[in-house]
C-alpha cells in the first residue's frame, strides 16, 4: 500500500476507484500483504516448525480465512461460531485449538464431535465438565490446561490476559492439582500446557519471563507435555511511536526453552497476520468548524471500527490524494454516531480537506470488522480483497432489510 502519482493505491488499485465502484465505507484487504506477513512469520520461527493457529476472533471473514488456510495455517477459536467458521473455511480439525474461559456443554460436545486437536481448559469446573461429557460419550478427549503465569505483557490493561487478577487460566497451585487429577482420569488425555499473556505486545521481554515461568513449572511437575501453546499477542506498529516486536529475540528465547523441553510449539497469532493488511476507505460527509476545532465527519463510525472508542487505539489516517498545495490544518476525525467517543483521531498537521473527499483509516485488518456492529441501526460495510489489479467482494454491504 503506497502512493502512486500521489494517489493512495492498494497493490494496483487506487482507493478512488474503490470508492467509486463499491461506495464507502469499505474494508479493503491486500493479498500481497497477507502473503508477506505469513511468510515472514513462518521464517522467523522456522527452526522449530510451530503449529500456527490463526486467531479467528481477529478477522472472521470466511473468504479471508480460506486464503489463510491455503498457507497451511490452523485456527484458534473461542466459541462454537468461530469453530464452525474455521471448519467452513476448510481448516483441518487436527489444526484447531478451542480456547476461552466459558465453553458451554453444547460447545464442548460440538468440539468433540469435530475431533479437533485440543480443547484448552481454563478452570477445574471446565475440566470436570469435559470429563463428564467424555465419559457419557465413552471417548477420551485431548485437552490443554491454560496456566496464568502472572506475567505483565506491558500492553493496554483492557487486553492484558496473563496477570493474576485477570480471569484467564489457573494459577500455579491449581495447575498442579489439575495435572494430578487428569493423570488419574480415564477420559481426559492431557496433551498441552497453554498460556496467553495479552495482545498488541511489542516487547519480547514479557515473553521471556513467561517462558521462564513455564520452564520452572514443567520441571517442578515433571510432566511431558506434547504441546506448549504460547498463545499469540504479537503486536504491530500502528504509528511511528510504536517499535516493532523483536522476533529474533523471541525466537532465541523459545529455542533456549526447547533445549530443555521436548514439545511442539503452538502459536495463536491474529493481529500479526492480518492487522496491516486492511484499510477502511471512507468519505467526508461534512467539515464542521466550531471554536478552535475542525470536525471532519466521516461516513464511517464506531460501529464500523470500535477500537479507538473501546481502547483509545490510534490508527493512522491518510488522504486518498496528496495535494501539491502545502496548506495544513488541525482536524478531529469523527463519525456520525450519537456518542462523543465516536472519534477516530486528532491530527495537528493534515493537508487541507474538502467535503466529499476520500479518507483512509489504516491497519484495520484485525479487530476491525470482527468487532463491528449495527449500533444506531447502521449497515455493516462491504469487504473486498485485492490481488494485484483484481478485486473480489468477500462480503457484501449489509442492506437495511438484512437487519430491520
Amino acid at each position: 500500500m503506497k502512493y502512486i502519482n500521489k494517489k493512495f493505491t492498494i497493490e494496483k488499485v487506487s482507493v478512488q476507484k474503490i470508492a467509486q465502484k463499491f461506495g464507502t465505507p469499505t474494508y479493503c484487504y491486500s493479498y500481497k500483504q497477507l502473503n508477506e506477513n505469513i511468510k515472514n512469520f513462518k521464517k522467523n520461527f522456522k527452526s522449530f516448525s510451530p503449529l500456527i493457529c490463526f486467531a479467528i476472533k481477529s478477522n472472521t471473514n470466511v473468504n479471508l480465512i480460506k486464503e489463510i488456510k491455503n498457507f497451511g495455517l490452523g485456527a484458534d477459536v473461542v466459541s462454537m461460531g468461530e469453530l464452525m467458521m474455521a471448519l467452513k473455511a476448510g481448516i483441518n480439525p487436527k489444526k484447531i485449538v478451542f480456547s476461552g474461559v466459558g465453553k458451554t456443554s453444547k460447545e464442548i460436545n460440538y468440539a468433540i464431535d469435530k475431533k479437533i486437536l485440543l480443547i484448552n481448559a481454563e478452570s477445574e469446573s471446565e475440566i470436570k465438565e469435559i470429563e463428564k461429557i467424555a465419559k457419557f460419550r465413552k471417548r477420551k478427549v485431548q485437552i490443554g490446561i491454560r496456566l496464568n503465569p502472572n506475567t505483565d505483557a506491558k500492553t493496554l490493561k483492557q487486553i492484558s490476559t496473563g496477570k493474576k487478577e485477570n480471569k484467564f487460566g489457573v494459577n500455579e497451585k491449581v495447575f498442579f492439582e489439575i495435572v494430578k487429577y487428569c493423570k488419574n482420569s480415564n477420559y481426559i488425555d492431557l496433551k498441552c500446557l497453554s498460556v496467553h499473556i495479552g495482545s498488541q505486545i511489542l516487547d519480547h521481554k514479557p515473553y521471556e519471563k513467561m517462558l521462564n515461568v513455564i520452564s520452572r513449572i514443567i520441571n517442578k511437575i515433571n510432566y511431558n507435555f506434547e504441546f506448549i501453546d504460547l498463545g499469540g499477542g504479537m503486536g504491530i506498529p500502528y504509528n511511528s511511536s510504536n517499535k516493532k516486536l523483536n522476533y529474533k529475540k523471541y525466537n532465541f528465547a523459545i529455542k533456549k526453552f526447547l533445549k530443555k523441553h521436548n514439545s511442539k510449539i503452538i502459536f495463536e497469532p491474529g493481529r500479526s497476520i492480518v492487522g496491516n493488511t486492511g484499510v477502511l476507505v471512507c468519505k467526508i460527509i461534512y467539515i464542521k468548524k466550531i471554536e478552535k476545532k475542525n470536525f471532519v465527519i466521516l461516513d464511517a463510525a464506531m460501529n464500523d471500527l470500535i477500537r479507538p472508542a473501546l481502547y483509545g487505539a490510534i490508527h493512522k489516517i491518510l488522504p486518498s490524494i496528496k495535494k501539491n498545495k502545502k496548506l495544513y490544518k488541525t482536524y478531529e476525525f469523527v463519525g456520525p454516531i450519537c456518542e462523543s467517543t465516536d472519534k477516530f483521531a486528532t491530527s495537528k498537521k493534515f493537508q487541507a480537506l474538502n467535503e466529499k473527499e476520500i479518507i483512509i483509516i489504516c491497519d484495520v485488518g484485525a479487530y476491525g470488522m470482527s468487532l463491528s456492529s449495527n449500533y444506531n441501526l447502521r449497515p455493516k460495510p462491504t469487504e473486498i480483497l485485492i490481488k494485484g489489479s483484481k478485486i473480489k467482494v468477500i462480503k457484501k454491504r449489509q442492506k437495511y432489510r438484512d437487519f430491520i
